[in-house]
C-alpha cells in the first residue's frame, strides 16, 4: 500500500491550528442557522443535536488515530489532542445548549432530568469524565503524571460508549445513524483488545525479513 506524502515538518504546528478552526466550522455553521430561523422542526432541540453529534465524531476521530497508524502506517498523532479537544469543546456546547436555551437555567428541571432520564444521566457521566481528560491534554501533565496520564486518557473510550449509548437512547426509533456510531464505537474498543497480539504477530513477521536480509548484505 502506497502511504501519503508525509507534510513537511514546519507545517505541523499550522495544520494543527487549522484543524482547531475547521473543527468549529460545523458549531458556527448551526449557530448562524439556529440565529437566522433555519433549522427545521424545534431549533433548540436540532442545535442541540447538532451540537451532539459532532462531539462524538470528534470523539470516535480522536480514537481513530491509533488503529490509522497501526494498519495504515499513517501517522496522524500530532492532530489527536487537537480532536480531543474539539469533542470536548462540542460536549460542553452541547450542555450549553440544553442548560440555557432548553431548560432556561432551569436548575431543579436539569436535576430532575439527570436523575430520571437515563440517557441524560449518561451523557453528564460522560462531560464529567471528560473534564480531568481535557485540563490534563498538555506536555506538562503528560511528564507529570507519567504512566498515570496514559490510565486517566483510556476513559476517552468509556465516554465514547457513552456518547454513542446516550445518542442512541435520546431518540424513540434506533436507526442507521445511531447503529453506525454504535459499530465504530464498538469496532474501536474491540481493536484495544487484539491490538497487543496484532502487533507482536507484525513484529514477528517482519523480523526473519529483517535478518534475511542483513545476511545477504554480510
Amino acid at each position: 500500500m502506497s502511504k501519503l506524502p508525509a507534510l513537511p515538518k514546519r507545517f505541523h504546528s499550522a495544520s494543527v491550528w487549522a484543524l482547531y478552526g475547521l473543527g468549529l466550522c460545523p458549531a458556527l455553521v448551526a449557530f448562524y442557522l439556529g440565529a437566522t430561523g433555519q433549522l427545521p422542526g424545534n431549533p433548540v432541540k436540532e442545535f442541540e443535536h447538532l451540537l451532539g453529534i459532532w462531539a462524538l465524531r470528534f470523539l470516535v476521530a480522536t480514537l481513530a488515530i491509533t488503529p490509522i497508524r497501526d494498519l495504515l502506517g499513517i501517522n496522524w498523532l500530532r492532530y489527536r489532542r487537537a480532536l480531543g479537544l474539539l469533542a470536548f469543546y462540542y460536549v460542553v456546547m452541547h450542555f450549553l445548549a440544553y442548560f440555557l436555551l432548553d431548560q432556561v437555567l432551569n436548575i431543579p428541571a436539569i436535576i430532575a432530568d439527570i436523575a430520571r432520564r437515563p440517557f441524560i444521566t449518561i451523557g453528564m457521566a460522560g462531560l464529567v469524565m471528560l473534564i480531568p481528560l481535557a485540563l490534563t491534554s498538555n506536555n506538562w501533565s503528560i511528564r507529570r503524571l507519567g504512566s498515570r496520564w496514559n490510565q486517566l486518557h483510556k476513559l476517552a473510550y468509556i465516554i465514547a460508549a457513552a456518547g454513542a449509548l446516550h445518542f442512541a437512547m435520546s431518540v424513540k426509533v434506533i436507526g442507521l445513524e445511531q447503529m453506525t456510531y454504535i459499530a465504530l464505537v464498538a469496532s474501536l474498543l474491540a481493536w484495544r483488545l487484539v491490538r497487543k497480539p496484532y502487533l507482536k504477530r507484525k513484529r514477528q513477521a517482519t523480523a526473519p525479513r529483517g535478518r534475511a536480509k542483513d545476511a545477504v548484505a554480510l
